[in-house]
């Protein structure tokens, strides 16, 4: 019989875990950790958050796209503040003071955790909405929690201790997809936890104080078989889980796990959206979606009923990401094997405002990521490098122009793939790594030829697989920002 319970926290019988049921939670065992507030306070401790702690191209549907540009056009600014900042306790808004005037601080990071596994390289890295914790993927298939660093509660800090992950949830194959419940708190607990999904298994809910597998949603093909979902997302309030597969959507109510779901079909007698939905997006101030796709597409659909509102084409490669503006009248996407993020004005589907340049040499997914107010996008990418655009200065020449760079900094040796801004902190966190392929001999080389051995290849360095925390604000701001 399937398992049901509440929407906003996935409410389960046996949430006060013992710590004996732990498992790898205690092997690392995690600082003492207070929450910040986000108008920069810090709250004290409470029972949950030491739990954490502890356990650690142009065409679209002619039939639609006006009415998508008459959604948009109805958005108010008022809609664009509050999908830009986040709200206190007090009442006020407060914006993360990003200054990308110089390159950011490297803080700390995560890099023996990483080490013990030949090429375990990380896929990515998100912080959770209330920004407490942040959650990373890597090749061995584990999803990790980290907490965020103690050090930065003290009025003066100066040097900060490696990170250890608090929990560990490993999954049986490669992970394709992992997302946190939007409403999640940490002061809370019934609302954290997050999603994932791997190749043969159902998508996962995870408890993010436990590292305990909640519930399974299971989606089923037409031929009755268990199928994997590539794609992971909550609608904004949390009440649905959308899920992407080959040319389908499929729709999960969060109250109620198990097999039973909406289809959302978005390739239909030859017209519609092919291939696999690579990544789901929520407008933040309209309702509807925007579905990427291998087959190098972004389809726009209406939340409700998943009617297709237009469809964008202009990459060259297949699109891996996709990220909306805080006032959602841009949607800014990227693909893989692609050098360019394309900036897309949904009043006028299909025409794109301005491009940003980047070096994607592989079909790894490399994540971007804008700042709470909209302003800067920032992007890793195959050579090490993390660039920063500032979206609000206008392009050069006429539209499609190439928006230049604000800032370029190297962070590393190796990819850049994952790009996460902290959500009340001027705090960037990158993942890095990528999969290294030996040298390969040309063929006519080999032992015998002009009778002597042949010359050893050059040993490759080892990839740069770490988690790394910069601060991205004035040298000056450094000490005591979350006091």
């Amino acid at each position: 019989m399937e398992a049901e319970f509440s929407a906003e926290g996935l409410a389960m019988a046996d949430l006060q875990q013992s710590t004996d049921n732990v498992g790898e939670a205690e092997e690392s065992s995690g600082p003492a950790s207070k929450v910040p507030r986000l108008n920069g306070a810090q709250e004290d401790e409470d029972p949950a958050v030491q739990g954490l702690s502890r356990e650690e191209g142009e065409s679209h549907f002619q039939d639609s796209s006006l009415g998508l540009e008459e959604e948009l056009g109805n958005g108010t600014q008022e809609e664009a503040v509050e999908g830009s900042g986040a709200l206190t306790d007090g009442g006020e808004y407060y914006v993360p003071a990003y200054d990308f005037g110089q390159p950011p601080r490297l803080l700390t990071g995560a890099w023996a955790e990483y080490g013990h596994v030949p090429e375990n390289f990380l896929k990515g890295c998100k912080w959770a909405p209330d920004g407490s914790c942040l959650l990373t993927n890597s090749a061995d298939n584990t999803l990790r929690i980290y907490n965020l660093p103690p050090e930065l509660y003290a009025e003066q800090w100066g040097d900060v201790a490696e990170m250890s992950p608090v929990l560990r949830m490993a999954e049986g194959d490669t992970l394709y997809d992992y997302c946190w419940f939007p409403g999640m708190n940490s002061s809370d607990p019934e609302t954290c936890f997050l999603a994932s999904s791997s190749r043969d298994n159902p998508v996962h809910v995870w408890d993010a104080f436990s590292g305990e597998l909640r519930a399974s949603f299971r989606p089923y093909n037409h031929l009755d078989e268990l199928t994997a979902a590539h794609s992971l997302c909550f609608t904004p309030d949390g009440a649905q889980l959308f899920c992407g597969f080959d040319k389908m959507v499929r729709v999960f109510d969060t109250s109620r796990p198990g097999r039973s779901c909406e289809n959302r079909p978005t390739f239909v007698k030859k017209q519609g959206q092919s291939g696999i939905i690579s990544c789901i997006a929520f407008s933040p101030t309209q309702p509807l979606y925007a579905c990427t796709s291998y087959a190098k597409t972004i389809g726009l659909y209406s939340r409700t009923e998943g009617d297709p509102l237009a469809m964008l084409v202009g990459h060259r490669g297949g699109v891996t990401h996709a990220v909306f503006s805080p006032d959602g009248l841009y949607l800014f996407t990227g693909g893989r094997k692609d050098a360019e993020i394309l900036c897309w004005d949904l009043r006028q589907p299909g025409e794109v405002v301005f491009s940003l340049s980047r070096t994607v040499g592989t079909n790894q997914r490399l994540y971007f990521d804008l700042d709470p107010s909209g302003r800067y996008l920032l992007s890793g990418n195959t050579n090490g490098l993390v660039t920063v655009w500032d979206t609000t200065q206008p392009p050069p020449g006429d539209p499609p122009a190439v928006l230049p760079p604000a800032l370029q900094f190297q962070a590393v040796g190796d990819c850049v793939n994952g790009i996460s801004l902290h959500p009340s902190l001027p705090l960037l966190a990158t993942a890095s790594g990528q999969r290294h392929f030996p040298d390969i001999p040309e063929s006519g080389e080999d032992e015998a030829e002009e009778g002597g051995d042949r010359p050893l290849a050059p040993v490759r360095a080892p990839g740069d697989n770490a988690l790394r925390l910069w601060w991205c604000t004035l040298a000056s701001q450094t000490e005591g920002a979350v006091s």
